[in-house]
């Protein structure tokens, strides 16, 4: 029996369609049902007759700003609701809004700008841009949240609909382009992943401007049409289950890190609470059994990527066995390739995921080379191993490269270490991901230097010129870096020399 799925066929995306649209179905319905609530200590509660109106009188904003379909929309806004207005009242009008993190510094957007050309930067004063006449600013863009309604613009379900970028192991940021059909796609995560119903009040952890927030915390309960929950900015992950508790929080999602502070201290009976999600990296399990405990409900993970989101996992209707990520989602194609074909159920094999799956990206932005060098035929390849057993459970086995993983981000190691060679006193880095202990690993960079550099001025170097969730929180002075007989990087001796020493 080989390591792929069959699955029944899925409704198709409806033509012509919108995005926006779509995740806004039920606001004329709905009316005063709450939408989202910033919890905090003055709440800030919008209905969904708010949110519709607000998404399309921005949309109006930019149009008038001169912005139309096709457009690039990049987004420099911080932890805000300003974030999923604008990305919704972007693909409303047919643009094509660009997330960004807030965390990147001027030096890593300026390419971005330079690549994208957008015709609007939507600009946050506190959130690092390199200054252009194209800027919004955010008391601009709040503004239009007044004005008449825009009409939607409905088209082909295949047509650019939004942007991302993601640490390629080329060590430049790759941006993915994905198609307005990726929101269809999401529903197969409403059983396979979430368990999600129309009455849940979905908590996420992270903040508005996080893609992960942006889809399993808003766009996807208001597809359902439930009600999303966001901690307000500043807000202590201690403080988050008093705050599940006080506003009825029926499922919470986080990233394995919030999981593992939450455990780390008495939780607060959490009677609504049905169970949790998890993504972003690996779930430990001694995390997962202490969340259990602590609370008497389950977690739930998801195995994903920016090119097609999450489409691995476990659920309430089909919990992973012991060891294992999940299954397929209903509806997914997927098997685990090598040498361009399924190996066996109990073989090791590349995840990849079907070209026809709606969620998979259309592509690398202006790059066609790249984006056909990720495909073996009909199967696009994620570079990450697993086992599938007889049942259609997977378990991950870990990246065929040596890309990093900090906080839930990808980052390539060659993005930090070219960073890192940038410095006068460096001559030569090495970045790997190593684990410090169960259930938590940091970005390490090894360097060599005339002699060991003050750690603190490191840090102060790499907070100048990489986004935080990038920055080292180790520097090892060595005096030479291990490579192979090609001169290449042979970063895994690294890893080990670590591990072996802790």
């Amino acid at each position: 029996m080989q390591s792929l799925t069959d699955p029944s066929p899925q409704p198709p995306c409806p033509a012509p369609f919108n995005m926006a649209a779509h995740v806004l179905r039920h606001a004329p319905r709905l009316g005063d049902k709450t939408a989202l609530c910033i919890v905090g200590a003055a709440p800030e509660v919008w209905s969904y007759a708010d949110l519709h109106a607000a998404v399309l009188g921005t949309g109006t904003g930019l149009l008038r700003a001169g912005v139309t379909p096709g457009d690039r929309v990049l987004m420099r806004l911080g932890n805000t609701v300003d974030f999923p207005l604008a990305y919704l009242a972007a693909l409303a009008i047919g643009a094509v809004p660009v997330p960004t993190a807030a965390a990147l510094t001027t030096r890593e957007v300026a390419p971005m700008i330079a690549a994208l050309d957008p015709r609007v930067i939507l600009s946050d004063p506190d959130v690092p841009c390199p200054d252009d006449p194209r800027s919004i600013s955010r008391e601009d863009l709040r503004a239009m949240r007044a004005l008449p309604a825009a009409d939607v613009h409905m088209g082909d379900a295949d047509r650019p609909g939004y942007i991302i970028y993601t640490s390629g192991t080329s060590g430049r940021p790759r941006a993915v382009e994905h198609a307005h059909r990726a929101i269809w796609a999401r529903q197969m995560m409403f059983d396979g992943w979430y368990g999600l119903r129309a009455d849940d009040r979905v908590m996420h952890a992270g903040a508005f401007n996080w893609t992960y927030t942006l889809g399993t915390g808003l766009m996807d309960p208001w597809t359902m049409g439930a009600t999303a929950l966001i901690p307000a900015p500043g807000t202590k992950a201690t403080d988050l289950p008093t705050l599940m508790a006080d506003s009825g929080a029926t499922i919470f999602a986080a990233a394995p890190g919030v999981y593992r502070q939450l455990t780390r201290a008495p939780v607060p009976a959490l009677p609504r609470l049905r169970h949790g999600l998890s993504a972003g990296e690996k779930l430990a399990d001694v995390t997962r059994a202490a969340w259990q405990d602590a609370t008497g409900t389950p977690i739930f993970e998801a195995y994903g990527m920016s090119e097609c989101s999450t489409f691995i996992s476990a659920s309430p209707a089909r919990p992973a066995a012991p060891g294992a990520l999940g299954c397929a989602q209903p509806g997914r194609r997927l098997a685990l390739i090598e040498g361009g074909t399924p190996v066996a159920r109990g073989a090791e094999g590349t995840i990849a995921v079907h070209r026809t799956d709606p969620g998979l990206m259309r592509g690398y932005l202006d790059a066609p080379d790249e984006t056909a060098a990720k495909f073996a035929d009909d199967w696009f390849l994620t570079g990450d191993r697993a086992v599938m057993d007889a049942q259609g459970q997977i378990t991950y086995l870990g990246r065929d490269d040596d890309m990093m993983n900090a906080g839930g981000f990808r980052v390539s190691p060659l993005e930090v270490e070219q960073c890192l060679t940038a410095h006068p006193d460096i001559t030569g880095a090495a970045a790997v991901e190593v684990t410090v202990k169960a259930g938590a690993s940091v970005i390490a960079a090894y360097y060599t230097a005339a002699a060991p550099l003050d750690e603190d001025a490191l840090h102060r170097y790499a907070e100048a010129n990489l986004a935080r969730y990038k920055q080292p929180r180790l520097y090892i002075h060595t005096d030479a870096l291990p490579t192979g007989a090609n001169g290449k990087l042979l970063r895994r001796q690294l890893r080990q020399r670590f591990e072996e020493n802790t």
